[in-house]
Formats: structure tokens, sequence, C-alpha cells
């Protein structure tokens, strides 16, 4: 059953986690629109997979497309400290080292103020102006995960959403929970990309953070032409 999974390019199969082996088993979808009913999508996709211990992994870009949590980026009203923090983000663009626009548009940055509030904000916008030369990363830090997950409209995303924001998911512990509960196996709503990878829910505590970053520290999953927001996490066998 194993050679029905494929790694997406670039990447493998195979990750040691807490010094154990894992594999990371992709699962291919359609694309998947506002709205969609997310246990049918799993009941669908996953549930013939499964085996006993596994671990599922859901992309929170998947749960927030679902939740109907993406909005046209001209359809978000940008304050004025959203286009002064927007062009403060260091995304490097113009250079090799340039990943994506995260948070450096106005829209994404609009919606990391609606998610975590203006004086949160702002307050993690004066702690960060003032530790960014040796402590940088403090202003996600303070701003929370949940408003950390915001995403921009990136040219390269899957149509239609190269035009679309995404906000934070809704309640990702609860689905998490209800994943379980409809899988039958625990479940971790997590967010991943070139930086690394964390939880907005898990289905379990027993799951670290320390166990995600591992496992997914090279972003294995893939919401654009990969088509592959789904993964279950199994022991490797010797």
């Amino acid at each position: 059953m194993l050679d029905t999974f494929v790694p997406n390019e670039g990447k493998t199969l195979e990750a040691i986690a807490g010094g154990k082996r894992y594999l990371r088993l992709p699962i291919k979808t359609r694309i998947v629109k506002p709205h969609d009913d997310l246990m049918r999508l799993l009941e669908e996709y996953v549930q013939p997979r499964i085996e006993p211990g596994d671990i599922f992994f859901v992309s929170e870009k998947i749960v927030c497309i679902c939740q109907g949590r993406v909005i046209r980026r001209d359809a978000v009203v940008t304050s004025w400290l959203a286009r002064f923090l927007a062009s403060k983000v260091r995304n490097y663009e113009g250079t090799p080292e340039f990943r994506g626009l995260g948070h450096g548009t106005a829209p994404a940055m609009q919606l990391v103020i609606d998610e975590a509030g203006y004086p949160r904000v702002l307050f993690a916008a004066a702690v960060s102006a003032l530790t960014r030369a040796w402590l940088p990363g403090a202003f996600y830090f303070l701003i929370g995960k949940q408003a950390k997950s915001v995403d921009c409209p990136m040219s390269w995303t899957i149509k239609p959403f190269d035009e679309y924001a995404k906000r934070a998911p809704q309640e990702p512990e609860k689905v998490a929970r209800e994943i379980k509960e409809k899988l039958g196996i625990e479940a971790v709503v997590v967010d991943a990309n070139y930086r690394g990878a964390f939880s907005l829910g898990k289905s379990t505590p027993a799951i670290t953070e320390t166990f995600i970053r591992e496992l997914l520290r090279d972003n294995p999953a893939g919401q654009d032409s990969e088509m592959t927001p789904f993964f279950l996490i199994r022991k490797a066998r010797d």
C-alpha cells in the first residue's frame, strides 16, 4: 500500500523525530473550495488509507477554506497601521532569499490586526522595534499563533486562491477533536512553511511542538499544484 504514496517534489517520505523514523504519507485531493465539508473530504480521501497507530495532519489552509475563512484581497479595507507595518516586514523580495510576501502586504497585515486586535499588535510592534537587532521574531511571538497563521495572496498559489488572503482558522482545537472522532486517530491542525511548522489545534497534548517541528521542518505538504493538504504520519518499519 505504501507504493500509492508519492512524496512531493524535493521531499522525502521518511523523517526523523525524537530519534525515531516516521513516514509522512501525503494524500492528494481535488481542489478544495470554500464551504466544502471537511468531514466528507476526510471520509473520501483519508479514511480508506488509515492504519492503526497513524496520526493525521491537516493543513490549516484547507480548514480555513472549508470554513469560508478566505477573502479577496480587494475586499480587505486596510488601515494606515497595516500599510505601515507591512512596509517593515523583511521578506527579502528581489533577493535569492525571497520565499514569499508573508505579511508584507497591507491586506495580510490588516487581517493580522483584525485577528490579534489593535492593542496587542501595537504592543508587539513596539517591542519588536526595540528588540529586532538581537531578538528577531518577537512580533510574531507576541501576536500569537492564530494571528501568525494569516496568509497573504501569493501569485504562485493555485487558482482561484491567487487573489485571496486567508484568515486564521476558527476553533482549531475543536476541529482536531472532531477529526479524531471521525477518523479514530489523533489529529493535528498544522501551519507549515519554509520556516518550520507549529500546531494550531491538537486532539491530544501528547503530540508535542518539538515533535511537530522535527517531523515537518522541511514542509512536506503542498497546498499549491501538489494538492496534498492531508498527511498520515506512520512509524517506519525496520
